[in-house]
């Protein structure tokens, strides 16, 4: 399918949905969801909801890209560590938590005779997930996938229309660096989110700090392998926050 066709079919949606509340991270795929949705003559309402699993750094992305487009997001605030079944982290962790959010935006979405999206691309596997599930019980649609838009579509749409997050690699939540059955605490979520603060600031974009025995787990894309003097800054940089810091020995695997 050729990507007019696609913007054509995305117009379509958008004429029949002229009104939308957007859970909006400040990702690259539910920026550019917003900038369609202004382009296509919407009545946009983007929702940051904020938890002690999202980096300060992503809300800065969400107010920052949202002005660009000359709008303002709405912030919530949402206790998913109140939440027992979240908190126990299980392999179900992400559907309680997904379910818990996208209710507030339901209700945000109910109030406003809007229909209620994400940023979900046609590359993301159709698949069973416990937060996909979440969505579809919700009623969330999801525009760019309806549309045939990919991934790769997505960056290059973007990077047409100066949107800063074109390129900003894929990031999970915090709460997905904590093994599965570890109980999630906040003072751990806040380890995690001062270490990879800490290798932004030495020029690393694609990567992860993980949980592993109570250690620091560095993984790192093969493109950006260490030297003896990088490893270093990179000990110096995560020690800080854990007693023990570790280097993955296999690459990360970069994605779209």
């Amino acid at each position: 399918m050729e990507i007019q066709e696609k913007w054509e079919k995305l117009r379509a949606w958008f004429r029949e949905n002229p009104r939308v509340v957007l859970g909006f991270s400040g990702g690259v795929d539910s920026g550019f969801l917003l900038a369609a949705a202004v382009e296509c003559g919407a009545e946009a309402h983007p929702v940051f909801i904020q938890t002690p699993f999202q980096p300060a750094f992503e809300l800065r992305d969400a107010e920052a890209l949202a002005a660009f487009l000359g709008l303002r997001p709405e912030v919530l605030e949402a206790g998913p560590l109140d939440d027992p079944d979240i908190v126990k982290n299980g392999p179900d962790r992400c559907y309680h938590c997904k379910r818990m959010l996208f209710s507030l935006l339901k209700e945000r979405a109910d109030r406003l005779g809007a229909a209620l999206i994400d940023g979900t691309n046609a590359s993301d596997p159709e698949d069973d997930r416990p937060g996909m599930r979440a969505l579809r019980e919700l009623g969330a649609r999801s525009p760019l996938r309806e549309a045939g838009f990919t991934k790769a579509d997505v960056r290059a749409e973007a990077r047409k229309r100066g949107l800063f997050t074109w390129d900003k690699p894929s990031y999970a939540c915090l709460a997905t660096r904590i093994p599965t059955g570890t109980a999630l605490e906040r003072e751990t979520l806040r380890k995690v989110e001062g270490a990879e603060d800490k290798l932004f600031a030495l020029g690393y974009r694609d990567f992860r700090v993980r949980v592993f025995h109570g250690a620091a787990k560095v993984q790192l894309l093969r493109a950006d392998w260490p030297d003896e003097t990088q490893r270093e800054k990179i000990y110096n940089a995560v020690k800080p926050f854990f007693d023990a810091v570790l280097l993955d020995m296999q690459p990360r695997q970069a994605r779209e």
